[in-house]
C-alpha cells in the first residue's frame, strides 16, 4: 500500500482522487480539522498512484520507493487507519 509521511498538509487533493476512499479523514469525516496528516488504509490501498501524483508536497511514498527513515509511517497509516493512535 502506499504510505502517506509526516511532512503531510492535509491537503484534500489525494483523497478526491483515490478510486477506493482508502485515505482517512475525508474532509467531510469528524476529525479531519484536527488531524496532523491524513493516512492511508493499507487493507484498502490498490496500489493505484493516483494520490501520489495529485499530493502537491511529494507526501505519499509507494510502497516499494519508501525511504528506510521514513519506514515507520507504513505502520502510523495502518495504525490510524484503524483508530489506533500511533
Amino acid at each position: 500500500a502506499y504510505v502517506i509521511v509526516g511532512t503531510c498538509i492535509n491537503d484534500s487533493a489525494c483523497v478526491d482522487v483515490c478510486p477506493v476512499d482508502a485515505i482517512h479523514p475525508r474532509p467531510d469525516e469528524s476529525g479531519f480539522a484536527k488531524a496532523d496528516m491524513l493516512y492511508i488504509d493499507p487493507q484498502a490501498c490498490i496500489d493505484c498512484n493516483a494520490c501520489a501524483e495529485a499530493c502537491p508536497i511529494g507526501a505519499i511514498y509507494a510502497p516499494n520507493k519508501l525511504p528506510p527513515q521514513l519506514e515507520r509511517y507504513r505502520q502510523i497509516n495502518a495504525l490510524m487507519t484503524r483508530g489506533i493512535p500511533a
